[in-house]
């Protein structure tokens, strides 16, 4: 039996242990979970740099321990000169270089309108010193360089090594650093430092943002200083779903947690409790299949959508769509789904308020894109617009890109509150599903729950196949009854980033506070 981690008072979890930590510290001190979590964003942007950073988005789900729940939108739109023109020649948007830092970074936007939410809710506020402090540190003193950002730099060295910014400080001397070696950002501590003194603002409207304007201009981005002082995080009405175990949230267009939620729907009518491995997968994938369809036709930038995503949850909906669902074959599939590189984090605090936090800059390292005086690593999220103007995905400046990135929280019938989520692009509303289902509806403890063997329906960044692809450690017999179904079946390694890195804290009826990480990752669940 895998046990999780317990505690009374506060409990965070993160995909890397120094985040957890630094969480931990600020709930200790009598910080909010909102306030752990934004010093928990800022750790793992320096200890992570592959997956996330303060050149990336964000997107915030806060569950009080009553009321409803409160959705922030950090991600950037399009920048201004961000034109189908300044892509004349391409075909399609490039993964890496200066035409793919194309949106706005709304990272530390988010984390500015989250403490504002944290001071509306009555939180004596820490100084903003206190909640970077970790961060700063060991962005200038330096920090053990993870086995995941070794992989990551080796596996993408030949789309990177030639980008000059970025060459100098992630690959020095022109090679691969190793796991464990000391790794510093000095531009991005004295980023982080300005921004103690100036406030989170002056990334937008203040010093940091003249220094990034400035860089942004000289290397030719089409994101200007305009679209930054422009920028301002956004809150919306999550997403909810009326389950069978409870009442279950997500965030709403232009991020994908409606089909994290559609799945959960579908397979809420598929009578999950009590199914073996291969049913389990069977009908989860059956239902991604139907909920990824429904996404590429209709979710874009809220401003362009044609239906209430909302509307789409309707039981009706669900029900019409669950019965299409062959339990014992699988439908057709061949879709190339996105990559992606994320952190999850999750946060509660002795009050009971919960968070459920995503924090990205899409591909590994993003476009690779290093601002000399800032340090900061741009996204390139914006990678995911068509340059064709009849897609729904058609870019125009100003317009928000699709996201993969959707942090999920419930309230369960049975007194208790969960927030959960994972990394992994187009993997997040699959694993979402496996680690809800296994726990919530099937009773599998909850770090078991995170740990076991899990699965990813298409390709992955890199890869060519649209394979169902199984981590090794499943069942010969899974693995045959699958095949039976008529999936294809494709074997990862034993604990595989590719099935990407699942979290969950839960608060009990009594107060106490369950947390779960993810093996696959360098992280912990720490509580106090």
């Amino acid at each position: 039996m895998i046990n999780s981690n317990m505690a009374p008072m506060g409990m965070a979890v993160t995909p890397h242990h120094l985040a957890s930590e630094s969480a931990l510290a600020i709930l200790r001190e009598g910080g909010s979970a909102i306030e752990a979590m934004v010093a928990a964003a800022a750790t793992i942007a320096v200890v992570y740099p592959h997956m996330n950073g303060l050149g990336g988005d964000g997107f915030w789900l806060i569950v009080p321990p009553h009321g409803d729940p409160i959705a922030i939108d950090a991600s950037g739109p399009a920048g201004e000169l961000a034109t189908t023109g300044f892509y004349q020649g391409e075909t399609r948007i490039p993964h890496r270089g200066v035409k793919s830092a194309l949106t706005v970074a709304g990272t530390v936007g988010g984390w500015q309108e989250a403490l504002g939410v944290a001071r509306e809710m009555g939180a004596r506020p820490l100084p903003l010193s206190r909640l970077l402090a970790d961060a700063i540190r060991y962005a200038a003193d330096g920090m053990p360089l993870s086995l995941s950002q070794e992989q990551a730099s080796r596996a993408k060295f030949a789309e990177l090594a030639e980008l000059k910014g970025f060459a100098p400080l992630f690959l020095p001397g022109g090679n691969v650093p190793a796991a464990g070696s000391r790794f510093t950002q000095p531009q991005l501590a004295a980023t982080l430092t300005t921004l103690t003194l100036e406030g989170l603002d002056s990334f937008y409207r203040g010093t940091v943002a003249a220094a990034m304007a400035k860089d942004m201009d000289r290397l030719g981005m089409p994101v200007t200083g305009a679209d930054l002082a422009a920028y301002r995080a956004q809150r919306r009405t999550p997403l909810r779903l009326l389950h069978e175990q409870g009442e279950i949230y997500n965030l709403a267009p232009p991020t994908q947690g409606l089909v994290s939620l559609m799945i959960l729907g579908l397979t809420d009518r598929l009578a999950m409790s009590g199914q073996p491995e291969n049913q389990t997968i069977h009908r989860i994938v059956e239902a991604t299949k139907l909920a990824f369809a429904l996404r590429d036709e209709l979710i874009t930038d809220p401003g362009h959508m044609t239906i209430d995503a909302q509307a789409l949850l309707a039981p009706e909906v669900l029900a019409d769509l669950a019965g299409r669902i062959d339990c014992a074959r699988a439908a057709p599939w061949g879709s190339e789904l996105a990559p992606g590189d994320t952190v999850w984090m999750g946060a509660v605090d002795s009050s009971g308020v919960a968070v459920s936090f995503i924090q990205s800059i899409y591909h590994e390292f993003g476009s690779g894109v290093v601002l000399p005086a800032s340090g900061v690593l741009w996204q390139n999220r914006g990678a995911s617009f068509s340059l064709d103007p009849q897609h729904l995905w058609a870019l125009e400046p100003g317009k928000y890109p699709f996201h993969t990135l959707n942090p999920a929280a419930a309230r369960l019938y049975d007194g208790r509150t969960m927030v959960y989520g994972s990394m992994g692009g187009d993997g997040q509303p699959q694993t979402q599903a496996a680690v809800f289902i296994r726990h919530v509806m099937q009773g599998m403890p909850l770090q078991q729950a995170i740990s076991a063997p899990r699965w990813l329906l298409g390709r992955t960044w890199g890869q060519a196949t649209d394979t169902l692809k199984l981590e090794s450690r499943f069942s010969a017999a899974t693995v045959t009854a699958l095949r039976a179904l008529g999936h294809r079946v494709e074997m990862l390694p034993d604990y595989s980033e590719s099935v990407g890195h699942a979290g969950a804290v839960i608060r009990h009826i009594n107060g106490m506070l369950e947390g779960a990480f993810d093996p696959r990752s360098n992280g912990s669940a720490a509580g106090f």
